[in-house]
């Protein structure tokens, strides 16, 4: 998972696709909905037509990349464009969600699932013309993603961890040994049941990057400033510019790999354009005005856009609840600036923070209905489990709600002996010291701005002076995972539809536990039985035990509310009507590999 600024925009070629059940715009999604039964038919109907050559797919992205090294990208929006340049071993389909060949054409496996040997294509060639072999398959997991002197991006889903003969966790990593040119072996310590989904993680090419790890320069490699020439994948296409605040163009790689049907060289396209605007009603203008071809319609422009479908050329699919999160969080990370030696949080917000019952009473008090009606105009789900419905069986649909009910929460707040003591309409802690603090969002992001007005004054009307303040997305970014200079903030994850991705949140080790990152032991017994299950969850091979894994972990999470959810926003994925080879499926709505303009 990783931070991202808004929803995804449009589907990636090696991106984990994400499975989407559809329902009723206020409530859980039901299998019985008949728009779910449309999506799996649309995907069982489907076949790919020869397209043509030539043409553009434009979108817009309400911020810059912070980063072209896709390896330590730790947001959605460097993710979202590197996504067209690299591939991994394996994709997911977007028509079925099952695993697929990628730069590896076939693999076997022990019984014991601990030893996988791949076979790789021999017609791949790096974008400088370089072929790809197995010791970039090797180079990438060896000496950046086990790279103690790297923040790899990828390294917590492939960090296994297991009990020792004392019973105190340990950590491992797999063996990844070149057998041959194009064959490569993974020993693993342990079983690991998304193995083959994790071989979607991107390879990087030896050639180009060895000598920068050798330097210990890698972290600094390829950044904004770097010759889009130099960043150099094996994937459809290629950066041809990048201008800060107003668009990055990729170009069709020409010697790509993968052919249609009949023969014909993929990608059709001839670029990928991405426009950078400056907020979520840019976008859309630039949708309106024809400048664009797709757009993720917010919930609350819905009624407004639908209606000039036919005048303005374009279809809106509506495919249930997203993967992408929405939460409030706290900081409750007790360490101190190595700068300053000043701690991260006074004292006093610190034991707020990491009170449960003060989380429990904010969570009561927000509207979730409120903000599903003022900000996605009815559009949208109130969310209580960390993984989404449209994750199907994995989600846990019986955890702990908290149901909008501000005297409970009031309650709950004079429960702690946190009360008015001036008269001031707001609360002092047992100390006497006002109960103040500030929350920060994108301001690039009006919906998450939206939110959290209504948020404020659901926190006001028990008598919390929640203070607002919208920052720009890496600045956000950078507070959560490198200066921990935070307080409150409404920000959200990426998602999909294998629980483990979550691993680098939820695990109590790991850079993403947003809440207090990097722990060196778990804070509390319930993150170390979180740890727990998601270890064993990924290492289980048995999907029903699999399921009762991360179900606990879920429930675990919405009694302790570290993340306190907020809405789901529905999935509305508009598209120009010049593409052939699209459908809107429970997984994407075209791999833009196979995209082609009906219109040149």
């Amino acid at each position: 998972m990783a931070p991202t600024e808004t929803a995804p925009a449009t589907e990636q070629p090696a991106a984990e696709p994400t499975a989407t059940p559809t329902a009723e715009a206020t409530a859980e999604p039901r299998a019985e909905d008949g728009r779910l039964g449309q999506l799996h038919a649309n995907a069982a109907a489907f076949a790919y037509q020869a397209g043509k050559r030539g043409g553009t797919l434009t979108f817009a992205i309400i911020s810059d990349p912070l980063t072209f090294n896709l390896a330590i990208a730790n947001d959605a929006t460097s993710s979202g464009v590197l996504g067209y340049l690299f591939e991994g071993l394996t994709e997911v389909s977007w028509l079925t969600n099952e695993v697929e060949p990628s730069l590896a054409e076939s693999w076997e496996n022990s019984s014991d699932g601990l030893s996988w040997t791949f076979r790789l294509r021999d017609d791949v060639r790096w974008h400088d013309g370089e072929p790809f072999t197995a010791q970039d398959v090797a180079f990438t997991f060896n000496q950046i993603i086990y790279n103690d002197d790297i923040p790899a991006s990828s390294r917590a889903t492939f960090t296994y961890r297991f009990l020792n003969e004392a019973g105190e966790w340990q950590t491992a990593r797999m063996s990844v040994d070149v057998i041959d040119d194009y064959t490569v072996r993974f020993d693993l310590p342990v079983p690991f049941a998304p193995f083959l989904r994790a071989m979607g993680t991107p390879i990087y090419p030896k050639h180009i990057l060895e000598q920068a790890v050798a330097d210990g320069v890698f972290a600094e490699t390829w950044g904004l400033e770097t010759p889009p020439a130099e960043i150099v994948g094996t994937g459809p296409f290629t950066i041809e510019t990048y201008e800060p605040g107003r668009q990055v163009v990729l170009k069709r790689n020409p010697s790509y790999w993968l052919a249609d049907d009949e023969g014909q060289q993929l990608p059709y396209l001839d670029s990928v354009v991405q426009l950078i605007v400056p907020d979520i009603e840019a976008a859309l203008a630039a949708f309106r005005s024809g400048d664009t071809d797709i757009f993720g319609i917010p919930g609350k422009d819905y009624a407004e856009v639908s209606p000039f479908q036919q005048e303005e050329n374009f279809t809106i699919h509506r495919r249930g609840p997203g993967f992408g999160t929405t939460f409030l969080t706290f900081n409750q990370n007790p360490g101190t600036n190595p700068e300053t030696g000043e701690p991260y949080l006074a004292p006093e917000k610190l034991a707020w923070f990491q009170t449960t019952e003060f989380r429990q009473a904010v969570s009561h008090a927000i509207n979730r209905d409120a903000i599903i009606e003022g900000v996605f105009d009815g559009l949208g789900y109130p969310q209580w489990a960390s993984i989404s419905p449209s994750a199907g069986d994995f989600h846990n649909p019986e955890v702990r709600r908290y149901e909008y009910d501000p005297e409970t929460a009031k309650s709950i707040l004079d429960g702690l002996g946190w009360e008015d003591q001036n008269g001031d309409g707001f609360r002092e802690d047992g100390d006497g010291n006002p109960i103040v603090f500030t929350i920060v969002t994108n301001e690039e992001n009006s919906i998450r701005t939206e939110a959290l007005a209504l948020i404020r004054e659901d926190l006001h009307a028990i008598g919390i002076d929640a203070r607002v303040e919208s920052l720009p997305f890496g600045d956000i970014v950078a507070q959560l995972t490198a200066t921990y200079d935070w307080e409150g903030v409404i920000i959200g994850l990426t998602g999909g539809t294998e629980p483990h991705g979550g691993i680098n949140v939820w695990h109590s080790s790991e850079p993403l536990h947003l809440w207090n990152p990097n722990q060196s032991e778990p804070a509390t017994e319930w993150e170390a039985e979180v740890d727990r299950l998601y270890i064993e969850g990924s290492q289980e091979l048995d999907h029903e035990r699999r399921v009762r894994h991360y179900h606990q972990a879920q429930a675990i999470a919405a009694e302790n509310v570290p993340l306190i959810y907020t809405v789901l926003s529905e999935r509305l994925s508009a598209i120009r009507n010049v593409f052939g080879n699209t459908t809107p499926t429970l997984y994407g709505v075209f791999d833009v590999r196979f995209l082609y303009r009906l219109d040149e």
